[in-house]
């Protein structure tokens, strides 16, 4: 890697879409971003943002096969503004990879053995692993002499301790079948957890934070002095708190229960609680900002949704306080967590004695910056902290490509 080489491409590849993110690591700019949906369609859509240049978004449709062809399409794309992927100013490629399992704990450069390792991983992450996997193959082959770096939604967590990780059953059949508590959206939880300690001016090392990632998906993470210590989401990202479309925690038995009483398929449930579950199959609605205008108008259903969706956060609230003994911090992040007021009020509400409290003019304030929300005496600082997954992912490809 020549000394100019500051660029770094993040790809994040789905079933059928691939996000795309082109940063410059010496400040951590962002020079270009762009989403492909509806790989493999009829009509394919590409969205560009040259960010570097000021330009105009642009947006393309056409058939795209596959990720071969929407990967180039996007070099395509980016050479248009300069930004090719033949540049000597690109250092590596980092791909978000969803589960690693417990061999990778920390980003890692891509060769065979390592794809062959994450394709053995592919049991325990089928919806998201295989895509990973497509999207690191198209760009190993687009530029095979550049540096291609994986970086793990589960590294972060892999820090747990045993007795928060094991589920309690056969410790022969869990070691068999690798069935543990891995955790999911680690980047951000990893990112956060380490803006909310800058944001009371303290090293990570000397804060104990509780991060709440809400989004479509959503989950819970203990974090002591930098290391996350319980994290809400399990094998795979169905257990923990009520999400979109996910039911989060379960008794297990309901799935027998559902195959002996109702006749469904092992893949009727699975659609069931990941698909037709959480906040959808509560009042038939996942967007926050519509229950909350039903709420409004008094609709029941959407009420009840809501409450469920606050008593489950509450939960996680009062239980990874136990676990770290002494919370310095909660921060909120994601889609929900940054932008809806009410749910962050509500989650906190009525934990004053758990040193919580939220000061309801802070909260209001709308803004893309880490900031407060808890009143200045409050003995537990409650905090709004904008994940940003793709400029940690970048910053882990970056510092290891350049170490």
């Amino acid at each position: 890697m020549t000394a100019t080489a500051t660029r770094v491409l993040v790809l994040n590849s789905g079933s059928s879409s691939l996000k795309y993110q082109l940063l410059d690591m010496h400040d951590a700019s962002r020079l270009a971003v762009g989403l492909v949906e509806r790989i493999g369609e009829e009509t394919s859509r590409l969205v560009h943002t040259p960010l570097a240049t000021g330009g105009a978004k642009r947006e393309t449709e056409g058939a795209m096969a596959d990720h071969d062809a929407a990967l180039k399409a996007v070099a395509a794309e980016l050479a248009a503004d300069g930004l090719g992927l033949d540049s000597p100013q690109l250092a590596a490629i980092g791909h978000r990879v969803v589960h690693g399992g417990l061999k990778f704990t920390a980003p890692t450069v891509i060769d065979d053995a390592v794809l062959t390792e994450i394709e053995r991983l592919v049991p325990v992450a089928p919806l998201h692993n295989p895509a990973n996997i497509t999207g690191i193959r198209t760009a190993r082959a687009l530029r095979p002499d550049l540096p291609q770096v994986a970086v793990f939604d589960t590294a972060f967590h892999t820090t747990m301790p045993e007795y928060a990780a094991r589920y309690a059953i056969d410790v022969a059949t869990a070691d068999a079948h690798r069935i543990r508590r891995y955790g999911f959206h680690g980047t951000s939880h990893a990112y956060v957890s380490r803006k909310t300690a800058a944001l009371l001016g303290k090293d990570p090392s000397e804060v104990n934070v509780i991060v709440l990632h809400l989004g479509n998906g959503a989950s819970a993470s203990a974090v002591a002095g930098g290391r996350c210590v319980d994290t809400s989401m399990g094998l795979t990202p169905l257990e923990g708190l009520v999400m979109g479309t996910r039911s989060g925690d379960i008794d297990p038995a309901v799935t027998f229960h559902l195959k002996r009483v109702a006749g469904m398929s092992e893949d009727e449930v699975d659609e069931l609680l990941n698909k037709k579950s959480g906040l959808i199959g509560l009042c038939g609605d996942n967007d926050m900002r519509e229950i909350r205008r039903r709420i409004d108008e008094g609709d029941d259903r959407a009420k009840l949704a809501f409450d469920i969706y606050i008593h489950r956060l509450k939960k996680y609230l009062g239980a990874y306080t136990a676990v770290l003994g002494r919370v310095d911090a909660v921060a909120f992040t994601a889609g929900v967590g940054e932008n809806a007021a009410p749910v962050r009020e509500a989650a906190i509400a009525g934990l004053a004695e758990m040193g919580m409290s939220v000061d309801a003019d802070r909260n209001a304030v709308r803004s893309d910056e880490p900031r407060l929300i808890s009143p200045e005496d409050s003995r537990v600082a409650v905090a709004v902290v904008p994940t940003d997954e793709e400029l940690e992912i970048a910053q882990q490809t970056y510092a290891l490509v350049s170490a």
